[in-house]
C-alpha cells in the first residue's frame, strides 16, 4: 500500500525537524548544536523536501541535491531519515523507509563519483 504525503505535509515534518531535531537526541548540548550546524545547514530547503519526497513518496532527485546529500554526509542523512520515519504515522513502514534512503545514497555517491 502507498503512502503518498502532499507538499504541505511534508514542509510541516521539516518544520517539526527543525523545531524538534536538537531535543531528539540524548546528547549534551553542545553535541546537539554540532549535530544541527553540520547536517541540517548543509542542504538547501528545496534539496530536503526532494530527499524526503523520494524516501516517503517516490518522487525522484537532482543531480544537483544528490551531490548537496553526499556533502551533508551518510551519518546525517540516515539520522534525518530515521528520525522522520520514527514518527508515530510512519513507523509502521520504517523498515521500507530506510531502505529507500540507503538506495538514494548509493544513487547519490553514484550520482557525485561520475560528475
Amino acid at each position: 500500500m502507498a503512502h503518498t504525503f502532499s507538499r504541505t505535509t511534508i514542509v510541516f515534518i521539516v518544520i517539526a525537524l527543525i523545531g524538534a531535531f536538537v531535543p531528539a537526541f540524548s546528547v549534551e548540548e553542545a553535541e546537539a548544536k554540532s549535530l544541527w550546524d553540520t547536517c541540517l545547514l548543509k542542504i538547501s530547503p528545496k534539496c530536503a523536501l526532494d530527499i524526503i519526497g523520494v524516501v516517503f513518496e517516490n518522487l525522484t532527485i537532482t543531480d544537483a541535491c544528490c551531490h548537496d546529500l553526499v556533502q551533508e554526509g551518510k551519518m546525517c542523512h540516515d539520522t534525518l531519515i530515521k528520525y522522520i520515519a520514527e514518527k508515530p504515522h510512519l513507523v509502521a513502514h520504517e523498515t521500507e523507509y530506510l531502505e529507500k534512503s540507503d538506495e538514494l545514497w548509493t544513487h547519490c555517491v553514484s550520482v557525485s563519483q561520475t560528475a
